[in-house]
């Protein structure tokens, strides 16, 4: 029996038990949550572990176009989907479910969400989709960078970023939004308790499609195994990051979290 992790907002409390029994007809065994909207506190992390329990085939939210353009949840969502596809791989198989079709919503959504696939309530078919997406076999997705975060009330939020393969001989991080406090280099996997930086830079600022970043950057070479930690306060819109050059020749990650 494949098993599926179910995020719901507020107005679909009263179908949890109808959406559980439904996917248990269809060969689903169903555990999930409720989503709390609270970045303050960083509640997005709070389901973390359930997703990464290598038991879990499928991941579906079930919202309305509404509460997915809302920033704040879209920011949570975007961070949780971030951290589970750092773990389990870009291919691991998330969907949506809403009321009713909703196609201006799939080009709007930040840059971790739009793998994401649709299904829709009125669509009397979107469980047969369901069964045939959880039986599809993954497909190895492949980009040049990783990317990570992690965070509670207490350490903070940080962003881990170095390359998938090769070495950077510096990195760079920015944010439109929010505000880098602290920066620093270590095994990938874990906040460093110490380092020592190599040349470090804060308060670059840089103008990307007329929107201005505010960037940190050190020259500690960066490879597979060791990354570039960021800690941010706030909830940046879009991050950048890339290899640190002198030049401006440097291929730059985008990424939109809201």
């Amino acid at each position: 029996m494949k098993k599926i992790w179910l995020t719901l907002f507020e107005p679909y409390k009263e179908k949890a038990k109808y959406l559980i029994e439904l996917l248990q007809k269809h060969g689903f065994e169903s555990r999930g949550h409720f989503w709390e909207d609270d970045l303050e506190k960083m509640a997005w992390i709070k389901t973390r572990e359930n997703l990464l329990d290598p038991d879990i085939n499928l991941w579906l939210i079930v919202a309305s176009k509404e509460q997915l353009s809302i920033p704040s949840i879209r920011y949570g969502l975007s961070l949780l989907a971030i951290t589970i596809q750092a773990d389990r791989g870009l291919s691991f198989p998330f969907l949506f479910l809403l009321p009713k079709e909703e196609k201006s919503l799939f080009e709007t959504l930040p840059t971790s969400l739009k793998g994401a696939e649709f299904l829709f309530e009125d669509d009397p078919s979107w469980t047969a989709k369901l069964v045939a997406r959880a039986f599809t076999p993954l497909k190895e997705i492949s980009i040049d960078y990783r990317l990570n975060v992690y965070g509670n009330p207490q350490i903070g939020q940080w962003f881990e970023v170095g390359p998938r393969v090769g070495v950077w001989k510096g990195a760079m991080f920015g944010v439109s939004e929010g505000e880098i406090l602290f920066h620093a280099v270590g095994k990938k996997g874990r906040l460093p308790e110490r380092c020592v930086l190599n040349y470090p830079q804060k308060g670059l600022k840089l103008m990307l499609n007329e929107r201005e970043f505010i960037a940190w950057a050190v020259q500690n070479e960066i490879d597979e195994e060791n990354s570039y930690f960021i800690k941010v306060d706030g909830f940046p819109s879009t991050i950048l990051f890339s290899p640190y050059v002198l030049e401006n020749e440097a291929e730059m990650y985008v990424v939109q979290l809201k």
